[in-house]
This record gives structure tokens, C-alpha cells and sequence, in this order.
């Protein structure tokens, strides 16, 4: 029997290199470079069609070789079959050929017998609209030839020079299904790989070293501290070093690999741990009769998680949940102070922000005093709005509680200090008070924990100091520290652009009124020494010195008291904090380049879309991802570590920039700041930016709202459903229902709903989340309701869609065939009796994973993976009987037991 469509593959350059027919040996062909030939039964006379992808390593040419092989197919859902005989072909002898038709002898094995012959002809881009449909002799409907149409808009994307440096190595099938009203659609898919795979972890890579870098150079600029505060700096910087030599490493490893893929037989590798598994973007375009086309792209990926270092303990969600309760324990060990993650997170934020603003606040004031050199009365007014706006927001950073107790904190961590303490032992050691020891007020310490567990500043970790000053309160009394010089400090700052103000108005005033005099009097005054544009520059020279050395001292002050706290969290993270925090920079790193990717997809896509460009500034983009993980064994802690590093995407903003030529190099998008916020930017061609809305134009951030939606599919999970917990999916679940319902109620304020995609179901997407809502909180064994109408309403929402399983293989691409199929029959009049069909059809090509070539540096050559089952695993017959799955069910508790004693 004939398959119900014929796949098209296009090369990689996205050139038509030729389309083959193969008759009189009832043989099918498939692409790749060595194309097998099934033999049929059904047909004595068949005419199959398949395409030939050439690598772009090796460019087509008319000296290119093609070589047909033919099996006779005993079995084909096992691919199993003998080998009948072969032949070889050049693309130049089948141009050359008469009526574009080669008749090629088989040879045997043996490569001197004749097993047959094969009839190959050329085909012409138009030529199969007028084909006859083949029937078969099992059913009187006719079977869809595939076919590929002649307008220029179906081009493979890679013609366009903005795909060029992002996807890679297309592989591109072209279906035709009958619709319901007895016309043909044409449906072509198009898999690719992304080049982010790799450019995105590298640069983070780069980053998170730099980062850290930059903390131990904070950490040395601490200053003296007393012993046994420089004990814990010594062991936290060796840490930072480790992490900071092992990030190299894995850096280096990267920049010998030139490929953009990475298989998931390769998961488990160290050097490719910060890499996303087999990901893919695949674009579904539908074009029927008398309709426009239509897209539907989705992202497949494995599931972002740290499968180096394995899930026996649980996944990220679990750990980071049992090491914060934990971390209070190690606080009191270590005698320091329990700053919660609040805390700790407010005091990065502090750092980033006053990193940031110093040296904008410093270009701002000279700007200003250009423009007073310059006598620019427009030039000064800007200036000095900037520099208000800037220098109030650095105020405004540092009016936290938070900087305040950290530098006591860290006055009482100083060696001269301890000196002091020990003039006081005597009273203290006669029942002095401990009540008034600041430490318990501060807003990082623990309202539990005892006066007496409060940092010993002179107890030294290695016990140099001895042990006489162990229980002495080594933290200053309020009289002894000037707990008001850091509000005179930060506040000497808005009394310097305060007088900044009002030089910059008088200077104003002054200018207004020469102006009324003349223009004689101005000349005049330009030819004395006492030129005008000096007298300004010099009036606003000494208050805005004084604005900068303000504000280089409070950065100072506010780095080293934020340092401090993180001197302390990082203590307090010794025991398995950096363990956790290199975790997470590994599933991150996956997360982010699977959303850069899906981000500039949809952005290509929507270039020319004004709806789409006004919903990208005003609100943002949801990401949806779906997952299939089962909730049971190692996939536990796969869903815990996704949970967590889609949560931190939320820290992602994109901005889109204008490319600095014309290279294609210079469109790859890049990455910048640190692990509390990070900018991916996305470099488009001038004269495509130019044509955006002036906001995004502007660097206008665009944010992206990720949620996550989980439903086990699996055998696995049928087992999690009897006699596990579900808990972890449920809440999951129901706290990204909630953040897909707010990002709603954004977009319908900001935005009229007709700006939205139409579809042919007219569901309303405030009733597709009211139904959503139902199926969170109902328990149903393997809802996949839940996943189907998260679906629908990202796509309603013009979202981003992405779909996970372990690897992005069997389940992941069941899922998105399933999901294309309905979309066909939903919205383009499928006909129901080619849906079964077409999804066989669909789900009898290549794997959605571990397509694709990647090179490996060491062994110096191309490894190509071979193609993987898309069906789900087999197992139809314990469903059949309940008697059947509770007795397997036993036998494998049993095998388990056994196998853990």
C-alpha cells in the first residue's frame, strides 16, 4: 500500500535540486545520501516521490552522486527487509537525460548481477498540481500526492538573509490532504536547527565568569577585617575560583565545537551540560484554496535540567527548598548573620543598580557641563533633567534599611574594633547586657536566634584568636558607631544636585536677561574676558564636582556594605550553596537558549505585523512551554530543575537594535548583565529597523512571560497517578494559571483583543481560561486537556509555543503531530477521514531528535545520529486488562525492591 503523502526534502542552501520518480521496481525513496527504496506489494507499477538533501558542507553540484538502494520491505514497522539491489546516478547525467528520464540497472550485492531496474525522472517545480492521484487496492479513495508549489512565498526561509546566521540545516517535508469540501491543501513542514544552541550558553558562560570576577575583586576591596571574617573571605573566594576555573573550561571546550546541535545521547555530557538538548524549530505552513497561508511554529526541546549531575537527590525546586531552611544552621556554625533570599536579592539589586548609575550620573554631569561651555540653554535643560532623574533614582536605591545595618555590620567586622571589645570584657563579662547588640535588629538576622549566637567578630574559624574572646560581644554599641552617617552620606547627595539646580536656573535667568539687552551688548561681551560661556562652565564646575565625589563615595560605602552580605550568604553557601548555584546556571542556560530562539522566530515572523509589534512594546510576549514529564523517579527532579530555571526567565528582557553592517555575523543575537537580570539583544538589518514603532526603535525592553504546563504521559506516570504524588504537577499547574490569567487581564487593558490572531474556532479565550481553571483543580488522571487548551489560548494570545519531554523525542514529537493534525481538521476543514492518515503520515518520518550533524573536535569528524521511533512506548496491551497492569505493576515494585537491597 502506498503511504498516504510523499515527503519533499529541500537542500540546505534552500535550492530545489531535484525531484525524483521512481517506477517498475515498487520502490519508495527517502532522503539522505544513501536513499533506501521499500518495495510494494500492492502496486506492480507505483510511482513514488521523495526529495535529496545535500549537507551544506558539500554544495550541490552537477558532478553530485546519488545512490538508490532497494530492500524488499518484510516488515516496515521494523525496518527489516532484504537488500535487492543497488545503483548510482549523477544530478548531471539526469539533466542530460532524454525527456529528463534514466532507466538504471540494479546490481546485486555482489555488483555483477542484474536485480532490476529503475526508472528515475526530473520533475520541475508546478509540475505535480496536474498529477493523477494513485489509487490502491485496499480503498477506492484516491492517496494525496505530495506536491510543491510554484509561488515564491513557500522559498525555504533560508533564502531570507535574517535566517542565515540563527537556523541551520532545514529539513523540509511537503504533504497534500483532501479538505473536507473535496479540495487539496498543501502542508509543509519545516524542522531546523538553531545556532543559539550554542551562541547563547557561550555567552552566558562568558558572563557568569565575569560576574564572579567581579566579586572576588568586591570581596578583596572589603578592606581589613578582622580573623576570623578573613578566614571565611579566604574559603569563599577559593570556592569563587573553583567555579570560576571550571566555567573556563567548559567555555574553552565550546569554542573548539563549531556545530549548533546538541543530540540527546550526549545529555549526560559535562562539556555539553550548558547546551539545550535537540533543539528544533518547526514552522507548519498551510495553504488552501482561496485562503491566505497560514504559520504555526513551535520550538521543541528537551527538558531544561542538569542531567550531568543527575536527580538522586531531587531536582532544583527541592534542594534550593531544603538548603534555605538549612542555611540558618550553617549561619549559626559559621557566626555570621542569616540574611534571608530577600535580602540577599535587594542586596544584588542594590549592586547592580548603583553600578549602573554611577557612571551614567558622571556622563550626565559632564554633558552638563558641556552644554554650559557650549552655552546651550536647550543643551543644559536636557542635561540637567536627565542628571535629576538618574541621581534621584541612585537616591532613592539607597534609602534601604538593608545598606544601613550592613554597614555596622561590617564596622563591627573590623580588626580595630575587636580592640575596643576587649577594653570592655570587664563589664561585659559581668552580666553585661546583651539586649542592645544591633545585630538582632538588623533585617537579614533571624528573629529567633539567640544573642548568643550573634557573629563573634574575634573568633577566628581556624582558632588563632584563642578562645578567651569566644563569648564576647564583639558587635558595637550604638554610641560607639554613627548610625546616622550613612543618611548624612546618601543625603549629601540630593543637597549637591540641589545646588547643581539652582546654579543651573540662575545661570538660566542670567542668560534670559543678556538676551533681552541685544545683540550689540552680547558681542560686546564676547569680545571681553569675561566670556559668558566660561563664566557658566566655571559656576557649575565646583557643585558638580562635588555631586560626583558624593556620589563615588556613597557607591563605595554601598558596595562594601552589599558585599558584605553577600560575604555572608556565600558563607553560609559553603556547605552546598555553590553546588546549587552552578545547578542553576546550567538549566538557565538551556531555558534561555530554547526562548532567544522561539523569541526570534516569532519576531522574524512578525515583522510586518503592526498588531503584533504594538502587543511586543505594550505588554510583552507569553513563552507557554509544555511539558510531558512524568512525576515519578529521576523525572521528579527533570520537572523540579524546569520549574525553577522557567521561573528565571522572567529576569529576561529582550531589546532589539540596529545591525552595525550589513555581515550577516553581526544579526546573531548577543547577551548581557548578570544572574539577577539579563538583555538579550536582537540586531536587525537597518532598513528593517527603521521601519519598527519608534518604542522598540528607542530600546524599549521587551519583557516575556514564561508558564509552564505539565502533564505525565507515560507508563511512568500511570504508576506516579496510582501509588505516587502528584502534588508537584498540581501546583505547578495551578501558580502558572494564575500568571497566564494576570498577563490576560495586561493585555486585554493595553490592548483591543481584535489586535489578536482569528481563528476559525470563535471560543472565547476568557472562556478557554475559565475551562483551563476547571481542568487545574479537577483531579483526572492524565489530563491532557489541561496542555491542549493551554495550547489554544497561547496561540489566541499570539504566543510563543514550546513543548518538552525528557529528550524532545517520542513524546514530544506524538504531542506535536497530534497537535498539528487538529489544527489542520480545526482550522482548515480537514477531512476526518484523512486525519488518521495524515497523522501516520506525519509520525512516519525522521524523529523530532537527534536530527542534525554536529562536529566533534576531538575525533575530527561529522557523527551523524540515526533516527528514532516516534511512537509511544508499547504499552496498549497491559491497558487492555486491569488484571494485566495491576500484575506488572507488582512484578516491577518487586524488581525495584530487589534491585535497591
Amino acid at each position: 500500500m502506498l503511504p498516504q503523502t510523499a515527503p519533499h526534502t529541500l537542500n540546505a542552501t534552500g535550492v530545489l535540486i531535484s525531484w525524483l520518480q521512481c517506477s517498475g521496481c515498487g520502490a519508495g525513496l527517502e532522503n539522505m545520501d544513501c536513499l533506501r527504496l521499500h518495495k510494494k506489494r500492492a502496486n506492480k507499477d507505483p510511482l513514488f516521490l521523495t526529495g535529496v538533501t545535500f549537507p551544506s558542507e558539500y554544495p550541490d553540484s552537477r558532478d553530485s552522486l546519488v545512490k538508490l538502494t532497494v530492500y524488499d520491505a518484510k516488515n516496515k514497522s521494523q525496518e527489516s527487509g532484504s537488500f535487492l539491489g543497488s545503483a548510482t546516478f549523477s544530478i548531471g547525467d539526469l539533466l542530460r537525460a532524454k525527456d529528463g528520464r534514466l532507466t538504471l540497472s540494479l546490481r546485486s550485492s555482489d555488483g555483477v548481477c542484474t536485480a532490476g531496474t529503475a526508472v528515475v525522472s526530473h520533475l520541475k517545480m508546478g509540475e505535480m498540481e496536474e498529477a493523477h492521484h494513485i489509487a490502491t487496492d485496499t480503498s477506492s479513495q484516491k492517496c494525496p500526492s505530495a506536491c510543491e508549489p510554484a509561488d515564491p512565498s513557500c522559498i525555504l526561509r533560508e533564502d531570507d538573509a535574517l535566517t542565515g546566521p540563527v537556523f541551520r540545516n532545514p529539513v523540509c517535508k511537503v504533504y497534500r490532504f483532501q479538505t473536507m469540501d473535496s479540495k487539496w491543501m498543501l502542508v509543509r513542514e519545516q524542522m531546523e536547527e538553531c545556532t543559539l544552541s550554542f551562541t547563547i550558553p557561550k555567552q552566558l558562560l562568558a558572563l557568569y565568569i565575569q560576574e564572579d570576577q567581579s566579586r572576588l575583586q568586591n570581596l578583596e576591596e572589603l578592606g581589613e577585617l578582622s580573623p576570623h571574617w578573613d578566614n571565611l573571605r579566604k574559603e569563599v573566594v577559593t570556592r569563587y575560583g573553583g567555579i570560576i576555573n571550571s566555567y573556563q573550561e567548559t567555555l574553552a571546550e565550546l569554542e573548539k565545537m563549531s556545530g549548533s546541535f546538541k543530540p540527546s545521547c550526549c545529555k549526560a555530557q559535562k562539556s555539553l551540560e550548558f547546551i539545550p538538548i535537540n533543539l528544533h524549530t518547526q514552522r507548519m505552513r498551510v495553504t488552501c484554496p482561496q485562503k491566505t497561508d497560514a504559520l504555526y511554529d513551535i520550538i521543541t526541546v528537551g527538558a531544561p535540567a542538569a542531567h550531568f549531575q543527575g536527580f538522586k537527590c531531587g531536582g532544583l525546586q527541592r534542594l534550593l527548598s531544603r538548603y534555605e531552611t538549612e542555611k540558618k544552621s550553617f549561619s549559626t556554625a559559621y557566626q555570621c548573620i542569616y540574611y534571608s533570599p530577600q535580602h540577599t536579592a535587594k542586596a544584588q539589586e542594590v549592586l547592580s543598580t548603583v553600578s549602573l548609575l554611577q557612571p551614567l550620573i558622571t556622563a550626565l554631569a559632564d554633558q552638563l557641563l558641556q552644554a554650559a561651555l557650549e552655552h546651550s540653554s536647550p543643551g543644559l535643560k536636557e542635561a540637567l533633567k536627565s542628571l535629576s532623574d538618574k541621581t534621584e533614582h541612585f537616591v532613592h536605591t539607597l534609602k534601604d534599611e538593608l545598606v544601613k545595618s550592613a554597614l555596622l555590620a561590617l564596622h563591627a567586622a573590623r580588626p580595630g574594633y575587636v580592640s575596643r571589645s576587649q577594653r570592655q570584657t570587664p563589664v561585659l563579662g559581668q552580666g553585661g547586657d546583651h539586649s542592645h547588640s544591633p545585630v538582632q535588629g538588623l533585617p537579614g538576622h533571624s528573629p529567633t536566634t539567640p544573642a548568643t549566637e550573634s557573629p563573634v567578630v574575634g573568633n577566628n574559624v581556624g582558632g588563632e584568636d584563642g578562645g578567651s574572646l569566644k563569648h564576647q560581644d564583639s558587635i558595637p554599641h550604638h554610641k560607639e558607631y554613627d548610625e546616622e552617617e550613612w543618611d548624612r552620606v546618601w543625603a549629601n547627595v540630593a543637597k549637591c544636585l540641589n545646588c547643581v539646580i539652582a546654579v543651573v536656573d540662575k545661570l538660566l535667568e542670567g542668560g534670559n536677561s543678556k538676551q533681552e539687552a541685544g545683540a550689540e551688548q552680547q558681542l560686546a561681551d564676547v569680545i571681553t574676558s569675561h566670556n559668558p560661556a566660561g563664566d557658566w562652565r566655571e559656576q557649575l564646575s565646583p557643585p558638580v564636582s562635588r555631586l560626583k565625589e558624593c556620589v563615588m563615595n556613597v557607591v563605595e560605602k554601598a558596595k562594601r556594605a552589599m558585599t558584605f552580605v553577600l560575604l555572608q550568604e556565600a558563607v553560609c553557601s559553603i556547605p552546598q550553596g555553590f553546588h546549587l548555584q552552578q545547578r542553576r546556571d546550567v538549566v538557565f542556560s538551556q531555558a534561555l537558549a530554547a526562548l532567544a530562539c522561539g523569541f526570534v522566530m516569532k519576531l522574524y515572523a512578525g515583522l510586518q505585523d503592526k498588531d503584533f509589534l504594538r502587543q511586543l512594546h505594550l505588554v510583552g510576549l507569553v513563552a507557554q512551554f509544555e511539558s510531558l514529564l512524568s512525576t515519578y523517579s529521576e523525572e521528579i527532579g527533570m520537572l523540579e530543575d524546569m520549574e525553577v530555571g522557567i521561573s528565571d526567565l522572567q529576569k529576561v528582557v529582550f531589546r532589539i537594535t540596529e545591525a552595525k553592517a550589513e555581515d550577516l555575523g553581526e544579526l546573531q543575537p548577543s547577551v548581557c548583565g548578570r544572574r539577577d537580570h539579563f538583555t538579550v539583544e536582537v540586531p536587525l538589518p537597518q532598513v528593517i529597523f527603521q521601519s519598527l514603532p519608534e518604542e522598540i526603535k528607542g530600546g524599549k525592553p521587551l519583557r516575556v512571560f514564561p508558564v509552564l504546563f505539565n502533564v505525565g504521559i507515560n507508563e511512568q506516570q500511570t504508576i506516579a497517578e496510582r501509588f505516587g504524588d502528584i502534588s508537584l504537577q498540581e501546583r505547578i499547574n495551578q501558580k502558572n494559571f494564575e500568571v497566564l490569567e494576570a498577563y490576560y487581564k495586561t493585555l486585554r487593558e493595553k490592548l483591543p483583543l481584535e489586535c489578536l490572531p482569528c481563528f476559525q474556532t470563535h471560543a472565547d479565550i476568557k472562556e478557554l481560561l475559565e475551562t483551563l481553571g476547571q481542568n487545574v483543580v479537577t483531579k483526572k488522571r492524565k489530563n491532557v486537556e489541561i496542555l491542549w487548551i493551554a495550547g489554544t489560548i497561547c496561540r489566541r494570545l499570539n504566543g510563543i509555543r514550546f513543548t518538552s519531554c525528557k529528550s524532545a523525542k517520542d513524546r514530544t514529537s506524538m504531542s506535536v503531530t497530534l497537535e498539528q493534525c487538529s489544527l489542520l481538521r480545526d482550522e482548515h476543514q480537514l477531512s476526518k477521514d484523512f486525519f488518521v492518515r495524515a497523522l501516520d503520515c506525519m509520525r512516519s518520518r525522521l524523529s523530532q531528535g537527534d536530527i542534525g550533524h554536529w562536529e566533534d573536535p576531538e575525533a575530527g569528524a561529522i557523527a551523524e545520529n540515526k533516527p528514532a521511533s516516534r511512537h509511544f512506548y508499547p504499552i496498549a496491551l497491559l491497558l487492555v486488562s486491569s488484571h494485566l497492569l495491576v500484575v506488572w505493576l507488582i512484578l516491577s515494585l518487586v524488581f525495584l525492591l530487589a534491585k535497591y537491597q
